[in-house]
């Protein structure tokens, strides 16, 4: 399917649930995970984005955030 869903970690949106994120999952389709950060203090979100994805069942492989460069440029030409 060449898609990739963010689950946005900032607790105004978290607007993918850990349903959605599951059936992400379930669908085959990469997650990553985004703090939509607007300020340093904003990267401090990323822990709501990894307690959705850790609800939704998501392992290392299924978030392209933990790819290798190697890996993320070689899924970014598909």
């Amino acid at each position: 399917r060449d898609v990739v869903v963010e689950v946005n970690a900032n607790p105004a949106r978290l607007d993918l649930c850990d349903r959605h994120v599951r059936l992400a999952k379930e669908k085959g389709l990469k997650v990553v995970i985004s703090t939509d950060a607007h300020s340093p203090a904003h990267f401090n979100f990323m822990r709501y984005g990894v307690v959705t994805a850790r609800r939704g069942w998501l392992e290392k492989e299924d978030v392209i955030n933990t790819f290798s460069p190697k890996d993320l440029l070689c899924l970014l030409r598909r």
